[in-house]
């Protein structure tokens, strides 16, 4: 470097402060660093602890860096590090490109950032004349694409089929322009400076701006000479002095420092729950709202999920965030602890809410444990856990009959009322012509009426041959339900087994009709979820109703609570019967 004096002038001209390692240039003098007071524990933080934008410091991203040249003298004093090195006005090293003859000679040098940066201006400094063309080129995918910065030529149409002026506005804010010597931007006779926001409208308002975010953005930055200054000479060659890029590494206003990581790359020191090279992304489980880069006035920094510490992931979704206004739009996924909703904050199905924890407690739902019998169905009241019960069935999980009702064996019906039937009424009904009762009423009697009115199925109720010849069915069911219909009661049964039909049974549900008169004095005398041997005849169709499908018993019928130990005395009175001793008996 020539003279610092120059870089005093780029920096007055471009409005910034450039930051040598070193050396602090500023727009007037040029001093050693002075000393700073000791920064704030955290620079992206206030004193009270909330988030501000905090920025990398503004650097030369090009000291010390390697850059690679398609051409060169071959001397050692043609050293490419010689672009970047940390120079003086009394120490002056200079890369020289090899000497040629021919027209055009182009020569490019490239140049790492190794990450991306914000780049406010590029300058190069020549040991020999400026050339008269050359384009400053950036990439932004670490070289494997570029795109012009800025084009220099004396003559912008002839040599890049560009205008020398051109007006830039909002909406070409990201045209590279074409600059002649004549338009006045030779700072000296020796350094071009090209100054990315310089001209651009929106330069004023960069915050808001991502167009112009991302033209300042490069990985890389390439310059390419296309024709030396003059070529009146037999031969010519570029000499550089210094290759500077001033900027700041590209963080997005998390960060307010670049560091290296495990795998030596250099990496934003990413604060405000953000992650990635340029804090470019959320934290996992801090998606409540969308990522945003901060500003002056907004450090947007990313919100944790509200999963009330029963969730380890969530999701950002945009329709929830703008029904909130623009408050929350996380949502948590793998409610554990038996927890659901957005944000883990009531109880899954089966569960109800134990108020005496807090919704944040691991044992803030407990289970519904709803009866599979008595339940109808799973799930509970959320504030009371109080289960769905069946008809007949009370208690919070459903576990027991409602009084007035008694167990039953049925798992639709579990609970059945109790029949309400006093021992000294029977049931009488008048009959109107044609047989059809036209009113029916229970009368009261007194025991001496149900025992005379009962005492032909008195007596010895020991199961004998005889007594089973004698009836048209023998079966075993199990009463499961009882309803009154009328002068009758109809019982659903359960047929286990069949030792003795004249019609067609099937094992199943069933029914067996029972006259309210016999109920009433308690013969047959019928339990519910009880299991009973049943002798009787077949039905009286004019008495039945042939309406009334199914079994009938009546006072002449033996109705007896069963005894596993009928099964093998049934049997064989079956294979009797079969051998035809029922006509003896």
């Amino acid at each position: 470097m020539k003279d610092l004096g120059k870089l005093q002038l780029v920096c007055w001209l471009l409005g910034v402060a450039l930051t040598i390692p070193g050396v602090a240039i500023h727009s007037s003098v040029q001093q050693t660093r002075s000393v700073q007071p000791p920064p704030p524990a955290d620079p992206c933080y206030d004193d009270s602890g909330v988030a501000r934008r905090c920025i990398p410091e503004f650097v030369n991203a090009a000291f010390g860096q390697d850059v690679v040249v398609s051409s060169s003298c071959g001397r050692g004093g043609c050293d490419p590090a010689h672009l970047t090195d940390l120079n003086s006005a009394h120490n002056v090293t200079c890369w020289q490109s090899e000497t040629s003859r021919a027209t055009p000679f182009n020569v490019t040098l490239t140049l790492p950032l190794e990450k991306k940066f914000e780049v406010t201006y590029v300058s190069v400094q020549f040991c020999s004349e400026k050339p008269d063309s050359m384009v400053i080129y950036k990439s932004m995918d670490y070289g494997r694409t570029w795109s012009p910065f800025q084009f220099y030529s004396s003559q912008c149409r002839r040599v890049y089929d560009r205008p020398s002026r051109a007006l830039l506005t909002k909406l070409n804010e990201q045209e590279p322009l074409c600059t002649e010597p004549s338009a006045g931007d030779d700072i000296s006779d020796d350094i071009i400076v090209f100054s990315t926001l310089e001209g651009r409208p929106s330069g004023k308002n960069f915050d808001s701006s991502p167009v112009l975010q991302d033209w300042v953005t490069a990985t890389d930055i390439r310059v390419v000479f296309h024709r030396p200054k003059s070529t009146r000479d037999s031969a010519y060659s570029y000499a550089v002095s210094d290759l500077q890029v001033g900027g700041r590494c590209k963080c997005n206003g998390h960060a307010h420092r670049c560091v290296r990581d495990k795998d030596r790359k250099m990496v934003c020191d990413c604060k405000h729950n953000t992650e990635g090279a340029e804090c470019d992304r959320c934290k996992p489980f801090h998606y409540d709202r969308p990522w945003q880069r901060a500003t002056a006035k907004e450090a947007n920094e990313c919100l944790p999920c509200n999963c009330n510490l029963h969730a380890r992931r969530c999701r950002f979704n945009m329709e929830l965030y703008k029904l909130s206004g623009r408050r929350s739009g996380g949502v948590c996924m793998n409610c554990r602890h038996n927890t659901a909703g957005r944000h883990c904050h009531y109880c899954r199905e089966g569960y109800y809410r134990d108020m005496s924890r807090p919704i944040t407690h691991r044992k803030a739902c407990r289970a519904c444990d709803c009866h599979p019998v008595g339940a109808a169905g799973k799930t509970c009241n959320q504030t009371s856990g109080q289960c769905q019960c069946k008809d007949g069935v009370t208690g919070l999980t459903c576990n027991r009959c409602a009084k007035g009702f008694q167990q039953s064996r049925s798992p639709v019906a579990p609970c059945i009322k109790i029949p309400v039937i006093h021992p000294t009424s029977v049931v009488t009904s008048t009959e109107g012509p044609a047989g059809k009762h036209t009113h029916t009423h229970l009368s009261c009697c007194v025991s001496s009426d149900c025992e005379s009115y009962c005492k032909p199925s008195k007596g010895n109720l020991k199961i004998n041959m005889k007594k089973y010849c004698k009836k048209d069915y023998a079966v075993l069911v199990s009463v499961l339900d009882m309803e009154t219909l009328g002068d009758w009661a109809r019982f659903s049964v359960s047929l286990v087994s069949v030792y003795k039909s004249r019609e067609a049974l099937k094992r199943g549900e069933n029914m067996l009709w029972v006259n309210m008169k016999d109920l009433a004095c308690k013969c047959p005398r019928i339990h519910m979820g009880k299991r009973f041997l049943v002798l009787g005849s077949g039905p009286d169709r004019g008495a039945a109703g042939a309406e009334r499908a199914g079994l009938v018993a009546d006072k002449n019928s033996l109705v007896i609570q069963w005894r596993d130990v009928w099964t093998r005395r049934l049997r064989k009175f079956q294979r009797k019967e079969k051998k035809g001793k029922c006509s003896n008996a």
